[in-house]
């Protein structure tokens, strides 16, 4: 019974070791989708509201950001699907090139207007943690897939 034990712990061991998520580095290119510019200003301006409203600093705009969550966004548009895959590379480079000691990232897909997402992200009890917390900077990156689908992606750092 004992060595049955053992080997069923082993077994459900290995299940659950393959499950978990992995880091994924696709070798292919991925196609660049245009950004919509007014948008992701309104989303940024939203945020930096409600940041205000509630006694925190507002988040400083970061070209650094801007450019892995642009980056991303092209990546989940190519996926057909929002993911954190490559979070903690995503999050290495930006500390790395911005001294960082944090970095998040909230995800949003297929709300029309900058404020029916930052809605979404603030009836979200993590989403809006993040948006709420002590953080320096930002960078959002909106753009539109095939099927119209808008894609959302918000960085954050400290």
């Amino acid at each position: 019974m004992k060595m049955r034990l053992h080997f069923v712990v082993a077994v459900l061991f290995m299940a659950f070791a393959s499950s978990c998520v992995k880091e994924t580095t696709d070798e292919q290119p991925i196609p660049s989708v245009e950004s919509i510019r007014e948008m992701e200003s309104e989303v940024l301006a939203i945020v930096n509201a409600y940041r205000s409203s509630k006694g925190f600093n507002t988040l400083k705009y970061s070209e650094v950001a801007y450019e892995y969550a642009s980056t991303h966004n092209d990546y989940m548009i190519s996926k057909g699907g929002l993911s954190h895959d490559n979070f903690s590379s995503r999050a290495s480079s930006i500390s790395a090139e911005t001294n960082a000691k944090e970095v998040a990232e909230n995800l949003a897909r297929g709300f029309g207007t900058a404020v029916e997402t930052f809605d979404a992200w603030l009836n979200s009890t993590k989403h809006k943690e993040t948006m709420e917390g002590n953080f320096t900077h930002t960078a959002v990156s909106v753009k539109k897939d095939g099927f119209n689908n808008y894609y959302y992606i918000q960085l954050f750092y400290r």
